[in-house]
């Protein structure tokens, strides 16, 4: 895995992703930064279910403020520590491992312009359920966006209580929804 572009743009994330773990490909990637654009620069961004980190230190490299990588994985967090390591990168990221839900209830003193969001596939319960959390708490900026990575297949919610899908891309047999907060 690499960075695709930006100020770590080209260079090989050190870690491997651990056992169990399904990278977001580099197109994928590519086409989420393409459509934030220039959202990213100077973001606070939530990477949740992280993996090696590889989205979280795509945003840094492309200009985001700072990066909060969420991973269960003892592995996964060590991955991305060394990773944040490796690029000098360590002050503008914050590693919590622990469950996404109990990193939402408190554990963040931030709210985010970019919350991404991939939890395994085949864990469809977790997608309400992250959408719920996200629409009843205040954890995205005014104008932020939350960004949910699913197998192309499944359908993810369209309107849960405080959040609005605005948007899907389907690329192979992955997609990404995009929602924002609802309105008044």
């Amino acid at each position: 895995m690499r960075v695709i572009a930006g100020r770590y743009g080209g260079r090989r994330l050190k870690a491997r992703p651990p056992g169990g773990t399904r990278p977001t490909s580099d197109k994928l990637r590519e086409t989420l930064f393409n459509i934030l654009g220039a959202r990213v620069i100077e973001s606070s961004f939530l990477d949740a279910y992280a993996g090696v980190g590889a989205i979280g230190i795509e945003a840094l490299s492309r200009g985001a403020r700072h990066a909060v990588f969420v991973d269960r994985s003892p592995r996964a967090c060590a991955a991305i520590e060394a990773n944040l390591d490796a690029l000098e990168a360590a002050d503008r990221g914050r590693v919590l491992r622990m469950d996404l839900a109990r990193a939402l209830d408190g554990r963040l003193d931030r709210r985010f312009d970019v919350a991404f969001l991939d939890p395994p596939y085949a864990r469809g319960d977790l997608y309400r359920r992250d959408l719920e959390l996200f629409g009843a708490g205040s954890l995205l900026a005014p104008g932020g966006v939350l960004v949910v990575e699913h197998a192309g297949a499944v359908e993810p919610p369209g309107g849960v209580a405080g959040m609005d899908r605005v948007r899907t891309r389907v690329q192979g047999d992955s997609a990404l929804t995009f929602y924002e907060q609802a309105g008044p």
